[in-house]
């Protein structure tokens, strides 16, 4: 066995060694017990989560650097040399043990970055557990590979291997891998959110309940549900009420006889549209209802009622309450809506005579 010289004395490295071992471990312990209470601390009076996930994540792979640390500071002091099995062995274990707390590392901070976000992303709330459990295996398996090629042992095979496999199960995947990425483009693009309203070119539309990772799923306002392939979705015209705000505008048509006053309309019609904002349930009370002319109609003058609502299904019961309410207010103000009719008129062109001929 090997001595060293300290003071004078000669020591045994087998004895030496644990012991500088033990002091070194047990300072660095104490050194980030205490700079880990003091980060803590500081964190949680940060407004990100961001710091406090990070902390928690290298919390016990640190402890595991520390302990690697001290085998590595043993072998820079001491000639412990590699010609011992034990101590060759020894060294083998430093590095997978480095290679473990990295792993272990990136493991628990994707995780509860994946956790933080979920309430935030879409297709993350609806699909936690998936992708979790991808990133885990992505990540499991690099380090896996890095662990045995620090062993020697060749990984080379192991890719060619990996990437005939993988090249199978995407052309036997073909049509989910297709929703899978359709799936991702629409969480980085965002043309659609959980909760919007939005109208598909192929009729169906309601609120959007759910975006996953192969589907999106639109409850419509019979309370069914249509479950849309995101590859479908993705190549669709879709027409969403939520942009670019929540808001938007509710057109009624009405018309009035030739013979109406269109001030008198005009003002009349403002002034219901004003009660409807106001007293109706999702309309916009400071909105200021306004009209359009725009038709000399066949048998009426026909104009647009401009009302506004907080959101797509609001328009609805403002129609019905405005019709009805603007009826009742024409039959008092003496107002004629008309409606089809065909009538010949003789006096316009003169009086027409019918001469028998004798």
């Amino acid at each position: 066995m090997k001595e060293v010289a300290i003071f004078g004395f000669k020591i045994s490295v087998g004895i030496l060694a644990p012991v500088i071992y033990f002091i070194w471990v047990s300072l660095l312990l104490l050194v980030k017990a205490f700079l880990f209470k003091q980060i803590r601390r500081i964190a949680t009076k940060t407004k990100t989560k961001l710091d406090d996930i990070f902390v928690g994540a290298l919390d016990f792979p640190l402890t595991l650097l520390i302990f690697v640390s001290g085998g590595a500071i043993l072998g820079n002091i001491l000639p412990l040399g590699e010609e011992n099995e034990l101590i060759r062995i020894f060294i083998i274990g430093l590095k997978a043990t480095t290679i473990i707390a990295v792993i272990l590392f990136l493991d628990r901070l994707l995780k509860n970055l994946i956790e933080f976000y979920a309430h935030k992303i879409d297709i993350l709330r609806t699909s936690r557990g998936v992708t979790q459990g991808i990133v885990r295996v992505v990540v499991i398996g690099l380090g896996l590979l890095i662990l045995l090629d620090s062993f020697g042992i060749s990984i080379t095979p192991i890719l060619a291997s990996l990437g005939i496999g993988s090249l199978a199960v995407a052309l036997a995947l073909q049509p989910t891998l297709e929703n899978f990425f359709s799936g991702i483009q629409i969480v980085i693009d965002r043309p659609i959110r959980v909760g919007q309203f939005v109208k598909l070119d192929s009729g169906e539309e309601g609120y959007v309940t759910k975006i996953g990772w192969r589907s999106t799923w639109i409850r419509m306002l019979p309370n069914n549900v249509v479950v849309i392939p995101n590859k479908v979705l993705v190549n669709s015209k879709v027409l969403n009420y939520y942009y670019p705000e929540q808001e938007l505008a509710v057109l009624v048509q009405v018309g009035v006889h030739y013979e109406s006053d269109l001030k008198k309309v005009e003002i009349v019609t403002i002034e219901v549209g004003k009660e409807v904002m106001k007293e109706v349930q999702g309309g916009v009370p400071e909105f200021e209802p306004f009209i359009r002319y725009h038709t000399f109609n066949a048998y009426s003058i026909d104009f647009t009622v401009i009302l506004r609502a907080k959101e797509f299904v609001d328009n609805y019961l403002i129609k019905h309450e405005f019709i009805k309410r603007l009826h009742e207010r024409y039959v008092k103000e003496g107002i004629v809506i008309p409606f089809p009719i065909s009538a010949v008129n003789l006096d316009q062109e003169g009086t027409y005579k019918y001469v028998k001929k004798s």
